[in-house]
């Protein structure tokens, strides 16, 4: 991989600044510069050694740069590209490491329309429960998968730039139109986020919600982990990809109510026969999954 001269960080929590720890790790990367909301998170970021300096602007930001990775939640993806837009220099490779895509790709034609060769869409499968800079380490993608879903209109060189980087950081590199992405992590990531937030949230409600907590145990724990994920993240990924999450909810309600009527009826055959397929399907996947590299089950 070409060294990374001056790579710009905007979100430097725990998805950009692992990413920088990890282009560190490899010795890819002379400069890390992050930029975003908060002063205070920057500030700290530089305090930890994950980014070399806190930009005060775009301006600053972009002066120079090489490589920009874009990691805050999707629903600020418009507001950050317009703003970047007008400081943007041909050459400069643009990436992101939003989990939606479509919402992501409107917001790129819309505001960098003349810099199209160079913005590389992407989506690391990776994270965490915990949020922040204070969560970063460089080994969160080792062994784990990075769609990048490219424009028609990129470059070779910059889509080719961009898989070397998350390679570098220890990726597994796949390929998917943006379209097919949205709705295969609607059904595999977002339903199963929106199910355990949804549970969690209907008994915390509840009068003996007390009780309820007191005595939950590995299998309530284990169903509702991704609950403790960022809340304002997983809000925007919903309201992104509402449409194909819409989709995969009416097609999960369905079999709720099969499942209903299994009880309803009784009938315990058809409710031990649905549990064996189900079974079945898991330990296949668990099996598969356990034999990647470095597998260690986190949220998306």
């Amino acid at each position: 991989m070409v060294m990374i001269d001056k790579l710009v960080v905007c979100g430097v929590g725990l998805i950009g600044g692992s990413f920088a720890l990890a282009l560190r790790r490899a010795g890819l990367v002379r400069r890390i510069v992050g930029i975003g909301r908060r002063p205070a998170s920057l500030a700290r970021a530089v305090a930890l050694g994950v980014v070399d300096k806190a930009a005060a602007g775009w301006a600053d930001a972009l002066d120079g740069a090489d490589f920009v990775l874009l990691a805050t939640p999707v629903g600020q993806m418009d507001a950050v590209m317009a703003a970047m837009a007008p400081h943007l220099v041909p050459g400069t490779v643009v990436t992101d490491a939003g989990s939606t895509k479509r919402d992501v790709i409107e917001a790129i034609y819309r505001h960098l329309p003349g810099h199209l060769p160079y913005v590389v869409p992407a989506h690391p499968i990776a994270g965490a429960e915990c949020s922040g800079v204070e969560a970063a380490f460089a080994g969160l993608y080792d062994g784990r998968k990075v769609v990048v879903t490219p424009l028609p209109e990129n470059e070779p060189g910059a889509v080719l730039r961009v898989r070397e980087a998350w390679e570098a950081c220890g990726a597994l590199m796949y390929e998917m139109p943006p379209q097919e992405h949205d709705r295969v992590f609607a059904a595999v990531s977002h339903l199963p986020h929106l199910l355990a937030f949804g549970l969690v949230h209907d008994l915390a409600g509840r009068p003996n919600a007390e009780q309820l907590f007191g005595y939950a145990a590995s299998g309530f724990r284990d169903f509702t982990r991704i609950a403790g994920s960022h809340p304002e993240m997983w809000r925007d990924i919903c309201i992104a990809n509402r449409q194909a999450l819409l989709g995969e909810l009416d097609q999960y309600l369905a079999e709720l109510a099969y499942l209903r009527a299994l009880l309803l009826s009784a009938d315990g055959d058809r409710l031990e026969q649905l549990f064996a397929e189900a079974r079945h399907a898991r330990n296949a996947w668990a099996e598969q999954f356990s034999t990647a590299p470095n597998a260690v089950p986190t949220p998306e």
